[in-house]
């Protein structure tokens, strides 16, 4: 079972999702073979020392978007697999994903990264706002 505590990562899940929460974020890593809820969070600088060069990992995370007139919530699920991870446990990450997924079932944007330039707090919102459609502002000059 590549999961080792699903329970544990549906809990944080909803908990993410919850617009009452303060938890921003979400992280799975590996133990050995299995893939098991790591943390969660409210800072999401705290989310990126899970993003090594050597490690896989999946993370959730609710972003707030929108302009002047309205303020909604996004999110984002990231995999996570470093520069130095070999062949073999890349293609473990790619198949278990799968499995993370229908635990994690909803999100706009789904980001595969190996270098943090992917995942960027900036470069997420661009992808949550490219999927979000029609950003319409109240038409006055910034």
């Amino acid at each position: 079972m590549p999961l080792q505590n699903r329970e544990q990562i549906a809990e944080a899940y909803n908990e993410v999702r919850n617009d009452k929460s303060d938890t921003l974020w979400l992280v799975c890593t590996y133990e050995g073979n299995s893939v098991t809820l790591k943390e969660t969070g409210e800072d999401y600088d705290d989310m990126y020392k899970y993003f090594t060069d050597d490690d896989r990992a999946f993370a959730f995370l609710r972003v707030m978007m929108g302009d002047e007139l309205s303020k909604r919530a996004k999110f984002a699920f990231i995999q996570w697999t470093g520069p130095n991870v070999g062949a073999l446990k890349k293609a473990k990450c790619g198949t278990d994903k799968a499995e993370v997924k229908r635990v994690i079932t909803s999100f706009a944007v789904e980001l595969m990264a190996d270098t943090k330039d992917d995942i960027t707090m900036e470069t997420i919102r661009d992808e949550l706002q490219r999927a979000g459609g029609a950003n319409y502002g109240d038409g006055r000059p910034k």
